[in-house]
C-alpha cells in the first residue's frame, strides 16, 4: 500500500469540511470516498450532506460509517422492496416510515449537536423554496427530510414548514461548509456526465421484458404492497403499471425514468452554477452515469468508484492538504 499523505504531514482535519452531494443510488460512492480519504490521513471534522449526501455523511459523523457500509453492500432489491411503505396520499409515492427505522439501526438516536463531529444536513422548504439547514435537533429527522425526494417520498414536517430533498436548491452543499467553518472544502459531487444517461440505458433494453428486467424475482412483493393501497381492482392492471411506473411499454419513458432524468438535468445544472460562484477547493467525482435512480442493491459497485475516485485525485490531494 502506497504511504498516506499523514504519514508525510500533519493534517489539521479541524479546518477541513466535505460537502457529499444528492445522488439517489449513487451516493453510495460517499462510502467509498470517506473510506479512502481516512486511510490517507484525511479525516473531515466538518460535514455538509444533501439528500443521500445527508444520509452517509450522518453515518460517518456518528462514526457509523463502516457499519452502514456492511449494510449497503448486503442489500438487495428484496430487501429494498420491504422499505417501501407505498401510498397514494401523502405527497409521495413512499411514506419513508419503514426507511426511517432502518436508519435508527444503524444511526445512533441522537441530536446534531452531540455527534463528535461537525454536522448540517441541506432541505428545502416546499412553500417557499428556501434553502434550510438543519444543524441543531434530531439527527434522524434531518437527514429524513432531506433525502424526501419530491413525488417520491412524503415531505417532513420541521418546524411547522413541509420540508423536501436539499438536492433540489443546493446538491453539493459546499457554501454549509465554508459557514461551519470550513478552511478547505472537498466536494464529492455524483451529477457529472449523468444528463441523459440514465433515459438511454434503459431505451438499449426497450426489448426486454419490463417485469424482469425492473423487478427481477420480487415483482410480486412489491406488487403486493402497491395493491394493498390501490386496492384488488388494480390487480388486472398490474403489468401496465409496473411498465409505466419502471420501464417502456410503449417505446415511451416510464414514471420513474423521467423523473429521474428530469431531477438529473436540474441537479447537473444547479451544481455547475453553484460551484461557479462558490468553488471548493478540491471536486471528487466518482463515475457513476450508469447507476439508474433507484439502484440501491448495487452499493458494492459505488462503494468501490467512491474509493477509485479518490485514488486517481491522490495528487491534487496531498498538494492540497499539505499547502
Amino acid at each position: 500500500m502506497p504511504p498516506s499523505i499523514v504519514e508525510k504531514h500533519h493534517i489539521d482535519n479541524s479546518r477541513i469540511g466535505i460537502a457529499l452531494g444528492s445522488g439517489s443510488a449513487r451516493g453510495w460512492a460517499h462510502i467509498g470516498v470517506l473510506q479512502a480519504l481516512a486511510e490517507l490521513g484525511i479525516k473531515p471534522d466538518i460535514v455538509a450532506g444533501s439528500s443521500i449526501g445527508a444520509l452517509v455523511g450522518a453515518a460517518y459523523a456518528s462514526n457509523r460509517l463502516d457499519e452502514m457500509g456492511g449494510m449497503v453492500t448486503r442489500l438487495s432489491w428484496k430487501h429494498i422492496v420491504a422499505y417501501l411503505d407505498m401510498s397514494i396520499i401523502g405527497g409521495g409515492l413512499i411514506q419513508g416510515e419503514k426507511l426511517a427505522q432502518l436508519f435508527r439501526r444503524h444511526m445512533e438516536i441522537m441530536d446534531i449537536e452531540s455527534l463528535p463531529r461537525r454536522f448540517a444536513a441541506v432541505a428545502t422548504e416546499l412553500n417557499s423554496g428556501r434553502e434550510i439547514w438543519l444543524q441543531d435537533g434530531s439527527l434522524l429527522n434531518a437527514v429524513r427530510a432531506s433525502v424526501a425526494l419530491p413525488g417520491l417520498f412524503t415531505p417532513v414536517k420541521h418546524n411547522n414548514k413541509w420540508l423536501v430533498d436539499g438536492g433540489i436548491v443546493d446538491p453539493v452543499p459546499v457554501s454549509l461548509c465554508r459557514a461551519m467553518g470550513a478552511e478547505l472544502v472537498i466536494a464529492v459531487s455524483l451529477n457529472g456526465d449523468i444528463v441523459g444517461k440514465h433515459l438511454r440505458n434503459n431505451h438499449k433494453k426497450v426489448n426486454e421484458p419490463v417485469a424482469e428486467k425492473i423487478m427481477k424475482d420480487s415483482e410480486s412483493a412489491l406488487w403486493d404492497r402497491i395493491s394493498e393501497q390501490l386496492g384488488k381492482t388494480m390487480l388486472a392492471k398490474k403489468n401496465s403499471l409496473l411498465a409505466r411506473l419502471f420501464g417502456e411499454s410503449l417505446g415511451s419513458p416510464g414514471l420513474i425514468d423521467v423523473l429521474a432524468s428530469s431531477l438529473n438535468i436540474m441537479q447537473d445544472r444547479i451544481t455547475r452554477s453553484r460551484m461557479a460562484g462558490d468553488p471548493p477547493d478540491i471536486i471528487l467525482s466518482p463515475r457513476l452515469s450508469q447507476l439508474g435512480l433507484m439502484e440501491f442493491d448495487r452499493g458494492a459497485v459505488a462503494i468501490e468508484e467512491g474509493r477509485a475516485c479518490v485514488e486517481r485525485m491522490r495528487p491534487a490531494l496531498e498538494h492540497i492538504v499539505s499547502g
